[in-house]
């Protein structure tokens, strides 16, 4: 399975595991799967540290080079904007947005939390269970 993690998903598994579900965990470390990242996310991790919500142990460089290091890095194309406009999501985050229009496009599978995403028809998913 080819999985995209949400942002929290990411950052639970960087610094808090006990949130991800045993299920997702054994998704996480299965070598069968391919792990991939939206550079969303690494702009949403930098966003929450720059407004306090998070702490980097480290410069944002050195933090992101050593965090992305083992995942897939999903291109944000213009066709995944195109879809991101078109998706029917309940509300406008664009973070969610892009996530969701980049597992559409890229038929990755969104590994999340959020319920609005899971409920999402258009794109495959993976509860944090």
């Amino acid at each position: 399975m080819k999985i995209l993690l949400d942002t929290h998903i990411w950052l639970w598994s960087l610094r808090e595991p006990q949130h991800l579900g045993s299920r997702l965990r054994r998704e996480l470390v299965n070598p069968q799967n391919e792990l991939w990242l939206s550079p969303i996310s690494t702009w949403e991790a930098l966003t929450l540290n720059s407004k306090g919500k998070i702490h980097l142990q480290e410069a944002p460089s050195l933090w992101v080079a050593r965090a992305t290091a083992k995942l897939h890095e999903a291109p944000l194309t213009h066709e995944i904007l195109l879809v991101a406009c078109q998706l029917e999501l309940p509300h406008f985050d664009p973070a969610d947005r892009f996530l969701a229009a980049t597992a559409k496009v890229l038929d990755l599978t969104l590994a999340t939390a959020d319920r609005r995403l899971l409920n999402l028809r258009s794109i495959k998913t993976i509860a944090n269970r």
